[in-house]
């Protein structure tokens, strides 16, 4: 096998590889990539057993073949390659070796058999579909941050991605919960997703899903089965085992009749709570809202550290009341709002409080109080 391609190209490839392989791993094979050459393309793959990467790039191909090599120490290498270098690989059969030239350096890396390297067995998908990669991006991102990180209530560890009755029909709904907070984000659903079956997508795998999501122009393909997801751009294609679990039923933590409206300045509120929150206790980082008419009062006492308090002018006509929250919980939901305003809606100091942005009810996050 030998082939060229330029240093920018291969870096991309071989950093996507790289990153779905588990750096602690008992089985050698799987710290390799699978480089296979033919035609006037190469093609990278990488898998932990449970994702799978597959990356196409154009090369220009002299001898066809394929081999693995670690991916962790190729990265390494490309990544320190000038900018704009042509970079050669080629593999010599009879040293079981690969040799990776650029200019003046010369690198020559161990290799596997490809024969022992595990492909994921293909999968027959019962829904197919295309969304854009913006859309998909901000079901993703909006929700992953609720994701649990306990390990024994694994059926969270991951986003809920199924379809639901939402506002205006039928929507592509994502849901991440770790029981403290909650978040819902609905996008209209795509031809060909009705009969998609709900599937819990792993966090690596939200994770490594990100990189192929950048560009807003791209369509993404998304294929689902009770076992598997893929998601496929004209390059990259990314798949996945999805939890085996079932997600406990989100409806009814949402609260459905929370009557006390705050709407705040979304910035302003993330960097009051992140201001009074400095002297809080680590271990808690309890802040408390003091809301009145038009008034909300954040406060922290940390009898060991010191107290802090701020106010803001917000928009609030209901009774007196005052409920605490975790900050780096308020933080975290109050960094997903895109619009200017975020709504909170509140029952009383001991009941789940709903935000959501402005009127929008596509994307709502739920967050439970905690006793200050």
């Amino acid at each position: 096998m030998k082939f060229s391609m330029e240093r920018g190209t291969l870096l991309k490839a071989v950093s996507q590889a790289q990153s779905v392989v588990e750096r602690r791993n008992t089985i050698p094979i799987l710290a390799n990539v699978l480089i296979e050459a033919d035609g006037a393309s190469v093609q990278f793959r990488a898998t932990d057993l449970d994702i799978e990467v597959l990356d196409k790039a154009t090369a220009m191909v002299e001898r066809p073949g394929a081999t693995t090599v670690s991916a962790v120490t190729l990265h390494e290498i490309v990544r320190k390659l000038p900018d704009g270098a042509l970079v050669t690989l080629t593999e010599e059969a009879a040293t079981g070796r690969l040799t990776v030239e650029a200019g003046r350096s010369n690198f020559s890396l161990a290799t596997l058999p490809k024969e022992d390297f595990p492909v994921m067995a293909s999968s027959e998908y019962s829904a197919n579909f295309t969304a854009p990669a913006k859309v998909l991006r901000r079901l993703f991102d909006k929700s992953k941050f609720a994701i649990s990180t306990e390990e024994t209530r694994y059926y969270l560890n991951g986003v809920y991605m199924h379809t639901a009755d939402g506002d205006g029909g039928r929507k592509l709904r994502c849901v991440a919960t770790d029981g403290h907070r909650l978040a819902r984000i609905d996008a209209d659903l795509p031809a060909g997703a009705e009969d998609m079956p709900g599937v819990i997508v792993p966090r690596k795998t939200v994770g490594e899903l990100r990189k192929l999501l950048e560009d807003d122009d791209m369509d993404i393909a998304v294929s689902v089965s009770e076992t598997k997801i893929r998601f496929a751009t004209p390059d990259i294609t990314l798949t996945s085992k999805v939890i085996d679990g079932t997600f406990p039923d989100y409806t009814r933590v949402i609260p459905q009749g929370n009557t006390r409206r705050l709407e705040v300045d979304a910035a302003e509120f993330a960097k009051a709570v992140d201001r009074v929150a400095t002297v809080s206790s680590e271990r808690s980082r309890a802040v408390k809202l003091s809301l009145d008419e038009d008034r909300l009062i954040l406060s922290v006492n940390a009898p060991d550290s010191g107290a802090a308090e701020e106010e803001l002018a917000v928009a609030y006509s209901d009774e007196r009341l005052e409920i605490g929250f975790n900050a780096k919980y308020l933080l975290e939901i109050a960094s997903q709002v895109d619009r200017e305003n975020a709504v909170f809606m509140f029952n009383s100091s001991g009941d789940p409080t709903l935000m959501r942005e402005g009127n929008d009810m596509s994307a709502v996050y739920v967050v439970m109080p905690m006793r200050v």
